[in-house]
This record gives structure tokens, C-alpha cells and sequence, in this order.
């Protein structure tokens, strides 16, 4: 009988070092990267608008992925508009909104990804948390805002696919975000709780790019967002670490779309106050674990070894299931390009 999937790399790693693969954590600089690959071989690392963009020009961050194990995840967002965190090197793009309403082609933000996936690729990019898939009429400058492309799901789902795939055309893995609606909530998830229309609405709506783009993700992730949702999650639980937002998603079932078998993100964990009210990162990564996330994302790379403590804790305990830390494990290693059943 055949070795399962990714049965030869998973003996080769010990627990802890599953489960930091299953982490990617905001650095400084290269320096800071190095350190923390070197101590607990974490899966990836991002970066952020306060990261010294020196490690992408120099390649540094490049080699350190070269001497992993496994090579790391390198993530940006990199959305255009405002959200443009490699511009100063040469990777711009407009915004989602001013894209459509400037009457670009599909094809022409495809052409254009690809464009900046190619250059985001040679700086040492592997992931662009990128399209935001959030279907939005609110002001250019609200927490969505121009960052959607449209309030019409049909012409989301047009967009954005065309901007996932001139991303998987460079090589780089897009991400679609942030499940399961964003772009109508009560608030900002920077700023404390939000709300989304009941799951009824969702379904008409929200998710209506979700249920048309993973009938064939390619190599795409999607990011879940930090949104309470009538209907589906428990009261005062973000779908982030929410069982049941996670199940919507990983089955499809409940809004008539195919399962997704590629790689759950959560929005960050630790600088958004939706999560940070109520939850230490360490607690926070566990519970998402928990919920079905494949990886935990945050900000700093100082509660890594405290978070992997926590999680090693909760296997030992038997709160922290040691097949589906696996199965994320081999899930990560495929989007990566390490597997490739």
C-alpha cells in the first residue's frame, strides 16, 4: 500500500516542528527573521509596513529560505491602493475600485498581476495576501472601502479571479480574504468587534465570490476575517476561531460551494483588537487551530516560542488534534510546492 501524502516529509519533522509550520509572524528585519527561523523553524514569515524592505533588495531573505528545511512562506499584502507595501521597490498597483471604474479589462488586471507577481517573485515574495474578494459600497476610505472592487458579486468575482490568477501566472499564491464577508460589517476588526449581515444574506452576497472562485482555486488560500455572523458562529466569536465559519468553508455545504482543500490564513492575530480584547496570541492561535485553521498569522516574532509552548501543552493534553496537525502540515507543504499529491 502507498505512503499517504506527504508521509515521508511529516516523519522527518517533530511535533513542534509541525507546528511551526503551521505559523507566520511579522519581522523587523532580516536579522530578526534569521533569528527566529534558526530557533523554531516557523513556516513563513510576513512582511509588514514596518519591515526594513533591505532583506527583499539584498535576496537575504531569499537564501534564508534556500537554507530551510522546507522554504518559507514570504508574505505580503500587497493589494494596490493603499494597501501597497513593496511600492518603494518598484511593486505598485491601483486600487480594486479605481481599477474597475478607470474600465480596465479582466484581462488587463490579469496582465498587470502578473506584472507585479513576477517582480514580487524575483524580490523573494511567495504569498501576496491579495484580492480582497469583499463585496463593498462603502467610502474609498472606510476599512474596505476601495479596497473592493465592486458592490456587485459577479463583477468581485470577475476581478478578483483575473488578479488571483496573473498572481499564480508570476508563481506567486494569492489569497482570497476576508472569509466570509467583510466588506458590509458593522465596524473595523482593527477597532474591536464587528458584525456581519446574518448567513442568509451571506449567501446572497458576501459569498458569492467564494462559491464561484473555488470551483478552481489553483494554488489560492483564503484568509479568514475577524466578523461575527448571525446564523453561523456563537455569539461574540469571530469566524476565525469560529468551528463552524470554518466547516462553512472547508465544505462548502452550507452556501452550495465545492469543499476547499487548500490553505486556510487567519487575518492577524495579533494586532486587531476584535481579537486582541479577549484573547492572548498564544490563546488566540490555539483556539483558531482548534477551529480549523491551517495558519496562525501575526505581527512580531517575540511569543513564538511562548505560542509553540501553548500548542505542544494542548497536544499533550489531547486538546489539540495530532492528525489534523498533519493534514494542515501536508496542506502548507503542497502550497509551497513541496508535495505534489
Amino acid at each position: 500500500m502507498p505512503a499517504a501524502c506527504g508521509a515521508p516529509e511529516l516523519a522527518t519533522l517533530s511535533l513542534r516542528e509541525k507546528l511551526a509550520q503551521r505559523l507566520v509572524v511579522g519581522v523587523a528585519d532580516a536579522a530578526d527573521a534569521k533569528r527566529v527561523v534558526a530557533a523554531e523553524k516557523i513556516g513563513g514569515i510576513f512582511v509588514g509596513s514596518w519591515t526594513d524592505l533591505t532583506m527583499l533588495k539584498d535576496r537575504s531573505v531569499a537564501a534564508l529560505s534556500k537554507s530551510s528545511s522546507f522554504p518559507l512562506m514570504v508574505t505580503v499584502d500587497q493589494e494596490g491602493g493603499r494597501v501597497s507595501r513593496l511600492s518603494s521597490l518598484g511593486v505598485d498597483l491601483p486600487a480594486p475600485r479605481k481599477v474597475v471604474a478607470d474600465g480596465m479589462t479582466p484581462a488587463q488586471v490579469r496582465a498587470q498581476a502578473k506584472t507585479a507577481g513576477q517582480k514580487m517573485k524575483e524580490l523573494g515574495i511567495t504569498v501576496d495576501f491579495a484580492p480582497s474578494v469583499d463585496v463593498s459600497a462603502e467610502p474609498d476610505d472606510a476599512v474596505i472601502g476601495d479596497r473592493s472592487y465592486s458592490d456587485d458579486p459577479a463583477k468581485v468575482t470577475e476581478y478578483a479571479g483575473a488578479f488571483a490568477q496573473g498572481l499564480q501566472d508570476a508563481g506567486i499564491m494569492p489569497v482570497y480574504k476576508h472569509f466570509p464577508g467583510h466588506g458590509n460589517a458593522s465596524g473595523d476588526t482593527h477597532l474591536g468587534g464587528a458584525n456581519t449581515a446574518p448567513l442568509s444574506q451571506l449567501q446572497q452576497l458576501d459569498l458569492v465570490p467564494y462559491r464561484e472562485l473555488l470551483k478552481d482555486p489553483g494554488n489560492a488560500g483564503v484568509m479568514v476575517g475577524h466578523l461575527m455572523v448571525p446564523g453561523l458562529t456563537a455569539p461574540d466569536t469571530p469566524a476565525s476561531l469560529s468551528p463552524r465559519a470554518m466547516s462553512l468553508l472547508r465544505t462548502g455545504t452550507k452556501y452550495d460551494a465545492p469543499p476547499f482543500r487548500g490553505v486556510i490564513f487567519t487575518d492577524d492575530l495579533s494586532g486587531m483588537k476584535a481579537i486582541t480584547d479577549k484573547y492572548s496570541i498564544d490563546q488566540a492561535v490555539l483556539r483558531t487551530f482548534q477551529a480549523g485553521a491551517d495558519i496562525g498569522l501575526w505581527l512580531t516574532t517575540d511569543k513564538v516560542s511562548t505560542v509553540l509552548d501553548t500548542l505542544e501543552k494542548a497536544v499533550a493534553d489531547g486538546d489539540l488534534n495530532r492528525q489534523r496537525i498533519d493534514a494542515s502540515v501536508v496542506r502548507i507543504l503542497r502550497s509551497k510546492g513541496v508535495l505534489s499529491c
